[in-house]
């Protein structure tokens, strides 16, 4: 028997990259800045903000690591759930504390992996203006440095072929940030340092993304 809890292995997230990087680079033409920001070995996040439903796996096609995701339950439906799992993906379930999520992504984490989280806990005008405390936590309790991550342009226009996605050939900015630390460094996990820590993340994160519109000439809506 397989331990639930157990967090995925990187051999899955790697296969995911080799799709994302397939179907990404086919399918749009993706302007990636800043990579190098991603640390190149050991625990890191990667908080991306969330305006369309490409922007996890454009990210995931794009990163210089292969990334475990924390994807709604509400995604892993009939065939998509042995696949998002296969590919190393985390289930979380968003109306409760998802303690079997937790430790899969504190396990990935221990285990030196990169963990790709939206702030904002659902898709939305992708600003990082509503943060949940989630990412908190996992940069405090794990001890991982926070990369921004931007991603612009998934949202300017819908396709003629397909509405749901961007046209497609169309360009998608994804702008990786400086990493940085959310915690004091004091080690503390108290409901004030968590607070705290959420509001140096949302800081940080907002003047990402707005230097990324800066960098790439995105308006606010793309």
């Amino acid at each position: 028997m397989t331990d639930a809890t157990a967090a995925p292995t990187l051999r899955g997230a790697a296969v995911g990259r080799g799709i994302g990087i397939g179907l990404m680079y086919g399918l749009f033409r993706p302007r990636v800045l800043g990579a190098w920001r991603v640390p190149a070995g050991g625990p890191v996040i990667l908080a991306v903000n969330h305006a369309h439903n490409i922007d996890g796996p454009m990210l995931m096609g794009t990163a210089p690591r292969p990334v475990h995701f924390l994807i709604k339950k509400e995604a892993f439906v009939g065939p998509l759930d042995p696949f998002l799992r296969g590919i190393g993906q985390l289930k979380v379930d968003r109306t409760t504390v998802d303690r079997t999520a937790i430790t899969q992504a504190l396990g990935v984490l221990g285990n030196g992996g990169a963990l790709g989280i939206f702030p904002e806990g659902t898709r939305g005008e992708g600003d990082f203006a509503s943060l949940r405390a989630g990412l908190a936590y996992f940069a405090v309790r794990g001890g991982a440095p926070i990369v921004p991550v931007a991603v612009l342009g998934s949202t300017e226009r819908r396709g003629r072929l397909i509405p749901a996605l961007p046209p497609l050939r169309s360009r998608v900015d994804v702008v990786f940030g400086d990493a940085f630390q959310a915690g004091d460094g004091s080690g503390r996990r108290t409901r004030k340092a968590l607070d705290e820590a959420t509001l140096r993340i949302q800081g940080a994160l907002t003047a990402h993304l707005e230097h990324a519109r800066r960098l790439t000439g995105r308006s606010a809506k793309t």
